[in-house]
């Protein structure tokens, strides 16, 4: 089946690579989406593009990695996490969404009762003891969770949702980088015949991001 005929995607539909459209098509056909991809491969505006399609509360979870130092750094703790959902908003914006609109906060209460709030980003911190039920859950920037903490989350989804766990693993944030939970988790759950493991290979931000991508330390 994959992505509906009748849609064009935002736009994207004419301009998406085979391994684009492989990975549109998997988010539709599978509860499990995995994508390891390259730095500027459009992961995340097609992710957030699918979930808009899918019509169902989008649930954007993220790492924090720096989360030891967000108590002493100035603005409210909305503020010291929205860095790490910026491709999320950004995402949002290429969908011609308003994300100060869509995206859940306290004091947008007007937007709450219009009915237009459909976006709940979260870090993984608050996951413990949740249940996450009939969502488009994205996992983001994976390669910045340990194993345990995506084994915190993905223990909290039920089978009514669609999730993508969205990758790159050639960069890593963690101080550790061998704690990274996202190859073992793609190694782990790839059997699985819910489950679709798809890689984009192409830097679409130009020559400079994909050099820069390409480097080994």
């Amino acid at each position: 089946m994959g992505l509906p005929r009748d849609t064009m995607l935002f736009g994207f539909v004419e301009k998406l690579t085979q391994e684009q459209r492989g990975y549109v098509d998997s988010i539709f056909d599978k509860q499990v989406t995995i994508v390891n991809a390259k730095a500027g491969s459009g992961k995340t505006t097609l992710a957030v593009a699918c979930a808009d399609l899918l019509n169902k509360p989008l649930v954007y979870i993220f790492a924090p990695v720096e989360e030891g130092k967000m108590g002493f750094r100035p603005g409210t703790q909305r503020n010291k996490e929205a860095e790490y959902y910026q491709p999320l908003i950004d995402a949002l914006y290429e969908i011609g969404e308003n994300p100060s609109k869509v995206i859940y906060d306290v004091e947008n209460i007007e937007a709450q009762k219009r009915g237009d709030v459909w976006v709940y980003p979260r870090s993984h911190i608050f996951a413990r003891g949740t249940n996450i039920k009939d969502s488009t859950v994205i996992i983001a920037e994976a390669q910045n969770f340990t194993r345990g903490e995506l084994k915190k989350v993905l223990t909290r989804i039920h089978d009514s949702c669609t999730v993508i766990i969205e990758g790159h693993d050639g960069q890593n944030d963690l101080s550790n980088p061998n704690k990274s939970g996202f190859v073992p988790y793609i190694e782990y759950l790839a059997p699985y015949d819910f489950v679709n493991v798809v890689q984009l290979t192409k830097n679409f931000r130009g020559r400079l991001s994909t050099i820069a991508d390409e480097m080994t330390w």
